[in-house]
């Protein structure tokens, strides 16, 4: 089950995109302010996303997952003279 906190940051952190996205449509990343707007705005859907993926770690959704210790080699035996 997603918690309301993963949906609401999955949702914020795609609408900055959208506005990425009309910015380009629309040709105002030619200009300091359209260059900044979309900085900010993909800062913002950054800090959303990255706050889903830790909703997501922390759910069990995410995550690295468990392998098996490989078997320590075995040290030569010393002989002893």
């Amino acid at each position: 089950m997603l918690s309301m906190m993963l949906v609401l940051s999955l949702v914020l952190g795609v609408l900055p995109l959208l506005g990425v996205a009309w910015t380009l449509m629309n040709g105002m990343i030619t200009t300091v302010d359209g260059l900044f707007m979309s900085l900010i705005l993909l800062t913002l859907s950054g800090v959303f996303m990255l706050n889903a993926y830790w909703e997501m770690r922390d759910l069990g959704m995410v995550g690295k997952k468990k392998v098996a210790a490989a078997p320590a080699p075995k040290s030569p035996a010393v002989k002893a003279s």
